[in-house]
């Protein structure tokens, strides 16, 4: 192979994005040979810019937001943890042309909290802040190490509910309002809302933790986030943010292209250092 093999990510916007130097230290540390760019793509114009993209040579899109549900659409096979999530954040290009849909963000999350953080799920009682897409994407592969139970809570509570009736097939799972978490404890809480960015948390009841609960935010930042701070002054055993998560979906993503799998824990690293030099 003496060409690059063409990869990007598409969002709108997509400056802020971390995936570039995250590829291209999995591409260095495993000797692979690829090109990886972010790319804005225009709003309405997804479906155009990824199929030339493919028909131009590129062999592997991330997708960010706003078209993880384009990119679903997009493809012509889809995994089944895709197909559960109804988002795709990955699309390959397969042997015979067509284009397979992937999501690795639940993937990404497991691992980061089991395989780097050292947290067991089998047999936990979870707890999922929020209702939307980022929920969506990581209850199948949280059913999939059969915790004891999930509670999904939010602020709109049919949402919640909606998502717990599409998922129990896989487990036990129930969702409604915040007021579901009263008079409950969690082993685990995971964060999947943005409201800490408006400097909010949701109603969080006092009791909802033990000394050995562990708490997850999906979001990063050079500093603890409100979340994090809550969860540390409520006694949580262990707290960890989402930047763990960002860089084992993108080696979920990066596996599936090059079928090599990198060592996360030294990009994790990296890219920490990143943040706080920023």
């Amino acid at each position: 192979m003496t060409e690059q093999d063409k990869y990007a990510v598409f969002g709108n916007p997509i400056k802020h994005s971390k995936s570039p130097a995250i590829h291209a230290a999995f591409a260095e540390q495993c000797g692979q040979r690829i090109h990886y760019r972010a790319v804005r793509v225009e709003l309405g114009d997804f479906q155009r810019a990824a199929a030339s993209f493919f028909a131009g040579g590129g062999k592997g899109l991330n997708i960010t937001l706003p078209f993880k549900q384009e990119a679903f659409a997009f493809a012509d096979t889809l995994t089944e943890r895709a197909r559960r999530a109804g988002a795709v954040n990955t699309l390959a290009l397969c042997p015979d042309g067509s284009i397979l849909g992937d999501t690795t963000d639940g993937i990404g999350l497991v691992r980061d909290m089991v395989a780097n953080l050292g947290w067991q799920l089998q047999g936990r009682r979870i707890g999922l802040l929020g209702a939307g897409g980022a929920v969506r994407g990581v209850l199948e592969p949280l059913l999939r190490e059969r915790p004891g139970s999930i509670v999904i809570a939010n602020r709109t509570a049919a949402r919640a509910a909606e998502l717990a009736a599409e998922f129990k097939d896989l487990g036990s799972v129930q969702g409604g309002g915040y007021e579901l978490l009263d008079g409950i404890e969690v082993d685990l809480l995971i964060n999947a809302t943005s409201a800490g960015l408006q400097g909010e948390l949701p109603p969080l009841p006092d009791t909802l933790l033990t000394v050995r609960s562990c708490c997850y935010d999906m979001l990063y930042g050079p500093e603890p986030t409100l979340f994090m701070r809550w969860a540390a002054q409520n006694a949580a055993w262990a707290v960890a943010d989402g930047l763990g998560m960002l860089v084992e979906q993108a080696a979920e993503s990066f596996y599936r292209w090059r079928q090599v799998r990198p060592a996360t824990q030294p990009v994790i690293n990296r890219m920490r250092n990143l943040l706080a030099a920023a």
